[in-house]
């Protein structure tokens, strides 16, 4: 293991905006955070937003710099590339975000019944291929999971270059009377009223100059529907 991933590691330790379990997991065990991060960690009655998979923490710093009027977190399981995230956030002593180091299949361990208000699901891998399908973070069984969190009609935002993803991402949506708010295949060709989609990672500029295209997505989650898909059905996540 490099001596810089030790570093950043033992570093992102001294950091206050870092939730950081045991190593072990929290799968099934309630983190004290849960329900309490407006309270003791943000102090303040905001939203919380969440973004899956923030990698190096980009939007998450971008979110709460254009929207300082609501509550950010991150949330990784890659320590290292949070690492760079939570330093901007402490030296600009950003009270508005935090980063949360856990697998997304931990979720309902950290936080609280509609404690959560939107989330984002940043360029996630993409799990090709239908054999693969229930492994992608908007398959119903995470979809589901999120239920639980979320307040009634919370939104879920999907940014990705991956088509396929897109489409299987719709479809599950339509498919489960979900409300759609936007849907575009091509991000950048459209206008947009909202300032919010003009953020940008450092991947998706790569993506761009390599001519792909971003797909965008965005539907609200019903906190009494079930989302099922063709094959079987997924009983809300505890």
């Amino acid at each position: 293991m490099g001596k810089n991933k030790l570093a950043r590691w033992a570093e992102l330790e001294t950091f206050n905006n870092v939730i950081q379990p045991e190593t072990g997991g929290q799968f099934g065990k309630d983190h004290p955070v849960k329900g309490n991060w407006k309270k003791e960690i943000f102090r303040n009655g905001n939203p919380i937003i969440l973004e899956l998979g923030c990698g190096k923490g980009e939007y998450t710093i971008a979110l709460s710099e254009q929207f300082p009027c609501n509550n950010y977190i991150g949330i990784d399981i890659k320590g290292a590339r949070m690492w760079r995230g939570a330093r901007i956030a402490d030296e600009r002593k950003a009270g508005n975000v935090a980063f949360l180091r856990t697998r997304i299949e931990y979720i309902n361990s950290f936080f609280e019944r509609n404690e959560v208000s939107e989330i984002w699901i940043t360029f996630p891998d993409p799990h090709p291929g239908k054999r693969n399908s229930n492994k992608r973070l908007t398959c119903p069984w995470f979809l589901n999971r999120y239920r639980n969190i979320l307040k009634d009609n919370g939104i879920i935002h999907l940014k990705t270059d991956n088509t396929e993803l897109f489409n299987y991402t719709k479809s599950l949506a339509e498919k489960n009377n979900l409300s759609i708010i936007a849907a575009t295949s091509d991000l950048y060709s459209e206008i947009y009223d909202d300032d919010i989609l003009s953020i940008r990672t450092h991947y998706e500029n790569l993506y761009l100059k390599e001519g792909l295209k971003i797909n965008y997505l965005a539907f609200r989650l019903e906190k009494n529907r079930i989302i099922e898909d063709e094959s079987s059905k997924y009983q809300q996540g505890q």
